[in-house]
């Protein structure tokens, strides 16, 4: 019997694996992480940020531990969730997200393993999780303590590992290490902010893990007592996580010297991979991309790219290397872009191919610079809260946490960097004034490209709050009413009925589920409080009483911006358009709505960036 492994965490203080965990530990995997550091290069920023997945991987295995025994769960399913905290991020590629921003950009990179496509580092964590029973010793160990055969063993911890609830029979094991609030989210903000040196905010940890308990199968938050005030803190305590989550994003994510390592490392991995591809082939190219994620740590992709990069590129390695980041010489956020601009960036933003000649046209019209598109993801939108009896989305029972998923929805910048010997020859306003011209000409034209490629479910929702409006709007003299939908619940009813349609299923492919007793996705969700963030919806806070109780719920009404931005669109898909519109024609009465009456001067959309 191996002795425990006693381990001083300069976040949770002391840290003790068992024989078993000590046994993964020691894995080649585990040990990779050693040298893949958590923030990629965001030491470049914060030079105390230089700690490494393999210490995140040992804290999150230790408060998935503190969890579960807070949620009294058997202690073999502690050991389950323990293992599975512990192995999370084994199939993380080097530097963080970078090679998966590269796969997303550069489809025919995708490798493909057993028929599936692997783009997300989650992909690989199960893979290598689903294998380890392949070295007899942990076989051994697994089939004498666990009494089980061990690739079945290990197949739940994968599914654990990931988040993967619904397809194992006890939920809750995967939402402690993957859900809104996990063991995985709790450890890299506290580790994040104590290496950046960055406050978050405050993150209330006992009061969030004394909030947490068990409902039907799911974590869910509430009261240990039962009592308004016990609710009151677990909201309180919750909260604390939102924000210092939006903080995360602010402070390094889209911090512009972060921005400025990630766009060069980008740049020069994606040159590095078109050459080794021209000189090895696309199958080799794919093989090699699948190392990044098994086997590769920060310095061998470092390694990988000087091997095979254009001159350029080394550049752009050699200025990382001596801490000459490119600078920033225009830059815009969600502040400076007027809503219908926000909307076509956000939607480019988060299709890959897209987002690629965005950005290097925007580049080739600039000049010698990076561009880089970025836009937050990761929106919390599954956690529930249990007040008495009844069972509330966290976001509907708290106005400050809806705040901040509307906070983080909308964060998104675009940045032009030049080399810093560079910036002295260039007017910021002019390069600003060249951006604002391109973008306003290029954003139309991409997603004209994107649209031509694939449906985009998020303009569904768009083409369904404008087929309502243009029904239901009145113009009087001098005055305009437009219609406010009351529940969220209609949006998803109405959604999952589009679905259905032979001709409509694919402008509206959206998963669904009944778990909450009305139909429910949370693709759906998160395209909605993208819309609300972007400008395009507006979402509208109201009060209501029910067995005694005072609640929130929230309405939703097209803005000018929206109603402007959805009349060009509907052009693009004027059949399917019609078809919508005839639905609601025939169903205008189940419209559960209100009419909101305004001057008509106050209903024009906007005029600036």
């Amino acid at each position: 019997m191996q002795k425990p492994l006693i381990i001083h965490d300069p976040v949770h203080k002391t840290i003790i694996l068992n024989e078993f965990e000590q046994m993964l530990l020691n894995t080649r995997h585990m040990q990779r992480l050693r040298n893949i550091q958590q923030l990629g290069l965001v030491d470049h920023v914060y030079p105390g940020a230089n700690h490494t997945r393999f210490e995140h991987s040992i804290g999150t295995m230790h408060m998935a531990s503190v969890i579960g025994q807070s949620l009294s769960l058997e202690e073999e399913d502690i050991r389950k969730i323990r293992i599975a905290g512990l192995l999370h991020d084994v199939g993380h590629s080097a530097f963080s997200h970078a090679v998966e921003n590269v796969l997303k950009r550069n489809p025919q990179l995708q490798p493909m393993i057993e028929d599936r496509k692997f783009i997300k580092h989650e992909a690989f964590s199960k893979d290598i999780i689903r294998m380890l029973p392949q070295d007899n010793f942990i076989a051994r160990y697994t089939e004498s303590q666990f009494g089980t055969d061990p690739f079945c063993f290990f197949d739940e911890i994968s599914k654990i590992a990931t988040g993967d609830a619904h397809s194992i029979s006890k939920p809750y094991l995967a939402q402690v290490i993957a859900g809104d609030v996990d063991a995985d989210r709790i450890d890299f903000l506290l580790r994040d902010s104590y290496h950046t040196g960055v406050s978050f905010g405050l993150i209330d940890v006992d009061q969030i893990i004394d909030s947490l308990m068990i409902k039907d199968g799911n974590v869910v938050l509430g009261s240990p007592d039962g009592s308004d005030y016990g609710n009151e803190m677990a909201l309180t305590a919750a909260e604390s996580l939102l924000i210092s989550r939006a903080h995360h994003y602010t402070a390094i994510i889209h911090n512009p010297k972060t921005q400025s390592a990630r766009v060069m490392l980008l740049y020069a991995l994606e040159d590095a991979l078109e050459s080794f591809k021209n000189v090895s082939g696309t199958k080799a190219a794919k093989d090699e991309i699948v190392r990044f994620f098994t086997e590769y740590n920060d310095n061998d992709l470092l390694g990988f790219i000087r091997s095979y990069a254009s001159e350029r590129s080394l550049r752009l390695l050699d200025d990382l290397r001596d801490g000459r980041l490119y600078v920033p010489v225009a830059r815009f956020s969600q502040k400076i872009l007027r809503p219908s601009t926000r909307m076509a960036l956000a939607t480019i933003a988060r299709h890959g191919v897209a987002k690629m000649k965005f950005e290097s046209r925007l580049a080739r019209e600039l000049g010698d610079v990076l561009v880089d598109l970025d836009v937050a993801s990761g929106l919390p939108k599954s956690i529930r809260v249990l007040i008495g009896k009844e069972e509330s989305f966290f976001y509907d029972e708290s106005a400050l946490a809806n705040g901040l998923v509307r906070s983080i929805s909308r964060q998104l910048s675009l940045t032009t960097f030049a080399h810093p010997d560079a910036v002295a020859g260039m007017d910021e306003a002019v390069v600003a004034s060249r951006m604002n011209k391109i973008v306003d000409e290029l954003s139309p034209r991409l997603l004209g490209f994107i649209r031509a490629e694939q449906y985009l479910p998020i303009e569904g929702i768009i083409l369904l709050f404008y087929a309502i409006y243009n029904i239901f709007k009145k113009e009087e003299t001098g005055f305009i009413s437009v219609p406010r939908l009351r529940h969220i619940t209609w949006l998803y009813r109405t959604i999952l009925q589009f679905s259905t349609h032979d001709s409509l299923k694919n402008l509206f492919e959206y998963n669904f589920h009944e778990r909450y007793g009305f139909p429910y996705s949370d693709q759906a969700f998160e395209n909605i409080q993208v819309l609300v963030a972007m400008g395009i919806v507006d979402e509208d806070l109201r009060y209501y009483e029910k067995n005694g109780r005072y609640r929130q719920t929230y309405e939703y009404v097209l803005t000018p911006d929206g109603a402007e931005y959805a009349r060009k669109l509907a052009g693009s898909y004027a059949s399917e358009f019609k078809q919508i519109e005839n639905y609601i024609l025939m169903n205008k009465h189940s419209v559960a709505k209100d009419m909101v009456t305004m001057p008509l001067a106050r209903y024009v959309p906007s005029k600036h960036i």
